[in-house]
C-alpha cells in the first residue's frame, strides 16, 4: 500500500475541503482531529467541531482519528502566551502553534503512523526552486494565511500540502456546497482558539496573571484614567480604555502609544494620526529564514500584523536571528510582542518577534 497523505481536519470548510480535493484527485488520505486543549473554557467548540469532522469524513469515506495534543500546547504555546503577556507584550500564539503544533507535534505524528505527507486547510502555497522549498501567498489575498505561517522550516514545508492554498475561499464554499458537506456555510474561528472572542480576553487572564492596576497618562503626563494591567492592553488599541472621546481638546478617539513598564503607565494619544502612534523602524529577534539562510536582498515589504497590507521597508542583518527592518513609511501601532513578517514580492521569506520600535 501506498503511503496516505494524512489530513489534519479541524471541522471546518477549509480543512474539509481539503481532504475532499485529495480524496478526489485519487490520493490514499486519511484525517485526524487534534484535540490541543483540555481547558473548560465556554468558548472551546472542540466537541461541535468533531462533530462536524466526523460528519465530512463519513461523507467522504475517509477515515478519522483523533489526538490529543494539549500537554505540547500547554507547555510550547500557552506557557509562551502566558509569559509574553506576563512582560507587558503582545504575543500571537497562532504563529507558535502552527511551529510547535501543527507542523511539528502533528507532523512527526503522522509521519509515524506511516504517512509521506500532512495537508492542512492553510491559504498558503508551496513551491520548490533550485533545491530549497519556498514558501508563498494563497491565491486569495484576503484570505492568505503565509503570515502565520512564518515560522516553518525546510523539513516541515516538504512534507506538507495545502490544497486549497491555490482557490479562493468563495470557490471552496461552493465545492463544499456542491458535494454536500455538511460545514459548508460554517463561520470562520475567531480569536485565540482556547479564549474565543476577544470580550472574554481579560476574564480569561485574570485566572493565570495577577491583576496590576496603575494609571493612564497622556503623551504630556496628564493623568486622565487607571487601567486594570498593563497586561490587557496592546499598542494602538482604542476600545475599552475608559476615556471618552471628550477627554482632552477634541472629541477625536484615544489610543494605546505606549506602555512604561517600570513605572506601571499606560500611555495614550488622542486621535489615530498622532504621532506617538508611529514608528519608523524596529528590531525583530528569533527570526526564522525558511531557506535556512537570511536573504540577501534589502529592499523587501514586510507585515507587523495579518490584516495589514505589504510595507515597503530596508533590512540589516544584526546576526542571523536579529533582523533590523526601517519602512519607508512611519507604521501605525508597532507591538512589540506581534510578529514581523518578511516578504519578496509573494514569497513569505520568514518572521520574527517584534523587540522594540523606534
Amino acid at each position: 500500500m501506498s503511503k496516505p497523505i494524512i489530513v489534519g481536519i479541524s471541522g471546518g470548510v477549509d480543512s474539509s475541503v481539503s481532504a475532499f480535493t485529495l480524496k478526489e484527485k485519487g490520493y490514499d488520505i486519511e484525517c485526524i482531529f487534534m484535540k490541543n486543549w483540555d481547558g473548560d473554557e465556554e468558548s472551546c467548540t472542540s466537541e461541535e467541531d468533531y462533530k462536524d469532522a466526523l460528519l465530512v469524513c463519513d461523507k467522504i469515506d475517509v477515515p478519522l482519528r483523533t489526538v490529543n495534543f494539549a500537554k505540547e500546547y500547554w507547555d510550547n504555546v500557552f506557557q509562551y502566551f502566558l509569559s509574553e503577556h506576563s512582560k507587558n507584550r503582545t504575543p500571537n500564539p497562532d504563529v507558535i502553534c502552527n511551529r510547535e503544533i501543527k507542523f511539528n507535534s502533528f507532523l512527526n505524528y503522522s509521519i509515524k503512523l506511516g504517512a509521506r505527507k500532512i495537508a492542512t486547510g492553510h491559504y498558503a502555497q508551496i513551491n520548490k526552486k533550485d533545491g530549497l522549498y519556498t514558501l508563498h501567498k494563497g491565491r486569495d489575498n484576503a484570505k492568505d494565511q503565509s503570515y502565520f505561517l512564518c515560522s516553518l522550516n525546510q523539513r516541515a514545508l516538504s512534507r506538507s500540502i495545502f490544497p486549497v492554498g491555490d482557490i479562493s475561499k468563495n470557490r471552496v464554499r461552493q465545492i463544499a456546497r456542491d458535494n454536500n458537506l455538511l460545514n459548508h456555510s460554517k463561520k470562520d474561528s475567531t480569536g485565540i482558539c482556547f479564549i474565543g472572542e476577544q470580550s472574554h480576553f481579560k476574564k480569561f487572564l485574570k485566572k493565570y496573571i495577577p491583576e496590576k492596576p496603575g494609571l493612564i497618562k497622556t503623551t504630556d503626563g496628564i493623568v486622565c484614567g487607571e487601567h486594570e494591567g498593563l497586561m490587557y492592553y496592546t499598542i494602538g488599541q482604542r476600545r475599552g480604555l475608559g476615556i471618552g472621546g471628550g477627554y482632552g481638546y477634541s472629541e477625536l478617539p484615544w489610543f494605546v502609544a505606549d506602555k512604561i513598564i517600570k513605572e506601571n503607565v499606560l500611555i495614550v494619544a488622542q486621535g489615530h494620526d498622532h504621532p506617538a502612534l508611529y514608528h519608523s523602524t524596529l528590531t525583530a529577534s528569533n527570526f526564522n529564514w525558511i531557506s535556512g539562510t537570511p536573504s540577501k536582498k534589502n529592499n523587501l515589504t514586510a507585515k507587523i500584523r495579518y490584516r495589514q497590507n505589504d510595507q515597503n521597508c530596508n533590512i540589516a542583518l544584526l546576526s542571523k536571528d536579529k533582523v533590523h527592518i526601517k519602512f519607508n513609511e512611519p507604521q501605525f501601532a508597532i507591538t512589540p510582542g506581534q510578529f514581523a513578517v518578511l516578504y519578496d514580492n509573494n514569497e513569505c521569506l520568514g518572521g520574527g518577534i517584534i523587540d522594540n520600535r523606534k
